[in-house]
């Protein structure tokens, strides 16, 4: 159960399960198409949640149901590349008359928190996810490296919407197959 609970906010969930301060609107994509949404991600970089200490490998697994909503599963590794393999299951709701764009995520009843897609690359090859309370955020990829002119423009992005980016930490990818 506690290594349960330790992955409850991995990056992909985007959770602030409580609300958030006082900020101007936090500027979304018009819309994603949750199927080319669909697949694994990479967690590139992050302003991560305090779960997430220890973490290496980081990716989300995201799967449309029948009914419109989103399997989620994160996993980790712990402790290193070489650590142990967590996991982490949830289902994201798309937040009506947002085109997709804002999701929530629940890892337990009745908690969710907000997954706010900030930046889509057209071939949905690169993501910016954050949350409204500017807490958390995460850089996503279909593959475990990005060019640095590609990161360094997305963070870019963050500063100029409200990030800490001077806070964000780099994921290692280094875990083998």
């Amino acid at each position: 159960m506690r290594r349960l609970l330790s992955l409850l906010m991995l990056p992909v969930a985007g959770c602030s399960l409580f609300g958030s301060a006082d900020y101007a609107p936090l500027e979304v994509v018009p819309s994603v198409d949750l199927q080319r949404y669909a697949g694994r991600w990479y967690e590139i970089s992050s302003l991560p949640v305090s779960q997430q200490e220890g973490c290496t490998c980081t990716t989300a697994e995201y799967t449309l149901r029948e009914d419109g909503t989103v399997q989620v599963v994160n996993t980790c590794r712990k402790g290193g590349t070489g650590g142990d393999v967590s996991r982490a299951e949830a289902t994201a709701f798309a937040v009506e008359g947002s085109n997709n764009a804002k999701l929530r995520v629940q890892f337990f009843w009745p908690f969710r928190g907000d997954y706010w897609v900030l930046h889509l690359d057209p071939e949905y090859r690169h993501a910016v996810v954050g949350t409204p309370s500017r807490k958390y955020c995460w850089i996503l990829s279909r593959t475990p490296v990005m060019a640095p002119e590609t990161l360094d423009s997305l963070r870019t992005l963050l500063a100029a919407r409200g990030f800490d980016v001077a806070r964000m930490q780099t994921t290692v990818h280094d875990c083998g197959s």
